[in-house]
């Protein structure tokens, strides 16, 4: 392959030079999308400047267009930065622009090809022995709306036939890829959209259908492609997903903040992100449970102990029960109980909607008993009243309540660790000491592995909503009227093909305020989305999973994760292990990615060598970049003290860049300490801060997984490895898979600082 970089300060300043022809062609792309956000503002200002009056229907119109502008402006400012990044001219003299959207004249021709669409497949796959008919591929570099670089790969030269593979396999766009490399970073992630290499984009690429796992090392990108095929997903598939969404699922609250720039950069902002604590809406999880534990809760065998916990309270009284109300001697007898129960579960309903029936039913029968003892018509309308008013009696609801209690999953769950003798009977699968383990007082604070229990208790409990599913019948019928209609208006309007008259129909349903798909699916534990991303997959337990795919029947989903990092209890560290089990065997496959775009090779080679003799599970990756002093070691008597003045001098003198410490136990406590008390107190986040909006950051392991730093400390690395402990297995595996993480971050070196009798210093000052 002939490559040619063309850069701004190696040629003369002129109107023939590629960049200068750039430059121009990059001014009326943004002559265009300024036109394009301008009419968008006045579209929206329209809107909002229009009359509130009139009924219903017009105010949920109103609304909804100002949330459709406020959509399109909001894409549209998204992509300043690097709108367009690429070119290629094919063997028929046809040349394309490829950038993050889409672009069209006034005329409607085309301006700028969106990435994701097929015309922009062979800017990321084509090579000499393959070259999808392109005969020069162009990667543009800008700053601002200012071309600074151009570099050309010559694709359709004679030689290429002959070229070894080795060769053809060479990274594409090299220049670009390797100055997004070396950039400092900035706290938040940055997309590859103009640097997608050709294994990556194959797996972004990749059909909808099914449960995809991409696999690979630390630094590959597989949250980068998993992010981009997200974004590829909704724009090919729109019509299937704009109605359902798609989930992003992190491993924590600090790496949804560090990749939430992504996908809008994308043009995309429909997208659920959350984390597995923050899964079921209005739950919260704020503490952990001990690994043992952790792993008992983890097991699909409790979705068996729930489910008897939920049979547990449909109970039938011992003997019968004397009612004295409304002037009769009622009685609820064991028989009609059993019998209620029996027509309630036929209905297969979740508990809670199916007590509906049972309390019903029982009522029905205690109504009877009155007219048999006062001589009333069964079928008069009196008999009706009679039942409302032994619904309201004390003694009546008490009666029933103590066979078929209105329950909650707090209650349910909080209940099941509270009373021995219900988790006894409600869990025979699992030891005695298992048992013991789960047991804790009531009020107890709720734990993140609570959260698929909770989860797996409200899906069998339900809801007691019959008014809610009477508003939701009668919003589908408005739903199904206004369809029509809303096609009219889209027209009318002249913003056909910004929106489906499904979508515009949807939220005329109701009036007031709109709300948007994400808005709605994040407030909805019911809710079903159309794709799942779940990243840091490996530490999912099996239990996670059946909570990830109830809100997706469809089983769409994009799996991402490396099984050499996994540290979860009760997590497998084997795909086949884990997802043969919810999933089904030959219901999923995998892509692997090979190259460590991130590390620099010294230190991916030093990882992987720790890695393998700690017997994890690590590939073969081969880093991009070799960069010289990448690892370097220094041993101090003074361990937080060195760390400290190590961070203070290689901090980044600039806007941009980023130092990680990471350390374990009384080392994070005291280096934290030392810092709050010095110079760096600045630099680094209080408690309530987000510590990626600072240039230094303090964090253990745990904390750093999907994050990367130009430079990393890590102090004291025995002591990281061993602070999950070393008595057991899992507190092996863990600790060496938290120093393996944790020497994977930077981008550019890594320093590890060891105990010495004396400070020895460092290998660069």
């Amino acid at each position: 392959m002939a490559r040619f970089a063309q850069r701004r300060d190696h040629i003369l300043a002129g109107t023939n030079s590629p960049i200068a022809g750039e430059q121009r062609y990059l001014d009326r792309l943004y002559r265009r999308l300024d036109a394009l956000r301008a009419q968008a503002g006045k579209r929206l200002a329209a809107v909002k400047a229009s009359r509130a009056g009139g009924s219903p229907q017009n105010r949920s119109e109103r609304d909804a267009f100002a949330t459709l502008h406020a959509d399109r402006l909001a894409q549209l400012e998204s992509v300043e930065d690097r709108l367009v990044f690429g070119s290629l001219t094919m063997d028929d003299s046809d040349h394309r622009h490829i950038g993050r959207i889409g672009l069209q004249g006034e005329n409607l021709e085309p301006l700028l090809t969106d990435w994701r669409a097929p015309a922009a497949e062979p800017f990321y796959q084509a090579t000499p022995n393959h070259r999808l008919g392109v005969a020069r591929r162009r990667h543009i570099t800008t700053a601002g709306r200012r071309v600074t670089a151009v570099e050309d790969e010559l694709l359709d030269l004679e030689a290429a036939s002959g070229m070894a593979d080795s060769q053809a396999a060479e990274l594409t766009g090299e220049g670009a890829l390797m100055a997004a490399l070396a950039a400092g970073r900035t706290g938040r992630m940055n997309d590859i959209v103009a640097t997608i290499q050709a294994e990556q984009d194959r797996i972004i690429r990749s059909q909808l259908n099914g449960a995809l796992v991409v696999q690979g090392g630390p630094g590959t990108g597989k949250t980068a492609v998993a992010l981009h095929r997200a974004a590829y997903l909704l724009y090919t598939h729109r019509d299937r997903l704009a109605n359902s969404g798609v989930l992003v699922v992190g491993p924590s609250r600090i790496f949804l903040r560090y990749i939430d720039r992504v996908l809008p950069s994308l043009g995309e902002t429909g997208v659920v992100a959350t984390t597995m604590a923050e899964l079921v809406p209005g739950f919260a999880a704020t503490a952990t449970d001990r690994p043992e534990v952790a792993a008992i809760k983890g097991r699909l065998e409790m979705a068996k102990v729930i489910r008897r916990a939920v049979k547990e309270r449909q109970r039938l009284p011992r003997r019968a029960i004397a009612l004295p109300v409304l002037g009769r001697d009622l009685v609820l007898r064991r028989s009609d109980v059993a019998q209620a129960r029996h027509i309630a579960r036929a209905t297969s309903k979740p508990y809670n909607l199916a007590r509906q029936v049972f309390v019903r039913e029982l009522l029905n029968r205690l109504a009877r008993q009155f007219a048999e003892q006062s001589g009333t018509d069964p079928n008069s309308a009196d008999l009706a009243e009679v039942t409302e008013d032994l619904r309201s009696a004390r003694d009546v609801r008490v009666a029933i309540n103590l066979c078929w209690m209105p329950m909650t999953p707090r209650r349910l769950i909080e209940d099941l660790y509270a009373k021995p003798h219900l988790l006894d009977y409600c869990a025979p699968e699992l030891a005695p000491p298992e048992r013991s383990a789960l047991a804790r007082p009531l009020g107890s604070a709720w734990t993140v592995s609570d959260v698929p229990l909770i989860d797996e208790a409200a899906e069998l409990l339900g809801e007691d909503d019959a008014a809610a599913q009477a508003e939701l019948r009668h919003a589908a019928l408005q739903q199904r009227q206004n369809v029509e209609y809303a096609g009219l208006v889209l027209a009318q309007q002249g913003s056909a093909g910004l929106v489906s008259a499904e979508q515009l129909a949807d939220r005329f349903a109701t009036a007031g305020p709109s709300l948007t798909i994400a808005e709605r699916a994040s407030s909805d534990r019911a809710w079903t989305y159309g794709h799942i991303v779940v990243d840091e997959a490996q530490e999912l337990t099996p239990m996670d999973w059946r909570s990830l795919l109830r809100r997706c029947p469809t089983r769409s989903l994009t799996i991402v994760g490396d099984s050499g990092q996994t540290r979860a209890p009760g997590a497998t560290g084997s795909w086949n292990a884990s997802l043969d089990q919810v999933l089904g065997q030959g219901n999923w496959r995998i892509e692997e990615l090979t190259v460590n775009y991130r590390t620099p090779a010294a230190v991916v080679l030093a990882a992987q060598d720790l890695a393998r003799r700690a017997g994890l599970p690590v590939g073969h990756d081969v880093a991009a970049r070799d960069i010289p002093n990448s690892l370097m070691e220094c041993s101090a008597a003074d361990l937080v003290g060195e760390a400290v003045a190590l961070a203070r001098r290689r901090l980044p003198q600039g806007d941009t860049g980023r130092v990680a410490v990471i350390a374990s136990g009384p080392d994070l406590a005291a280096i934290r300490q030392a810092v709050e008390q010095s110079d760096l107190a600045s630099k680094t986040a209080r408690p309530d801060e987000n510590p990626l909006d600072f240039p230094l950051s303090i964090l253990d392991p745990p904390q750093v997984k999907g994050l990367e730093f130009d430079e990393v400390i890590i102090v004291d690395p025995a002591a990281v490895a061993a602070a999950a402990g070393t008595a057991t297995d899992y507190g092996r595996r863990t600790g060496a898979a938290d120093l393996y993480v944790a020497m994977t971050r930077p981008t550019r070196r890594l320093w590890l600082v060891r105990p010495a009798p004396s400070a020895t210093g460092g290998d660069e000052r």
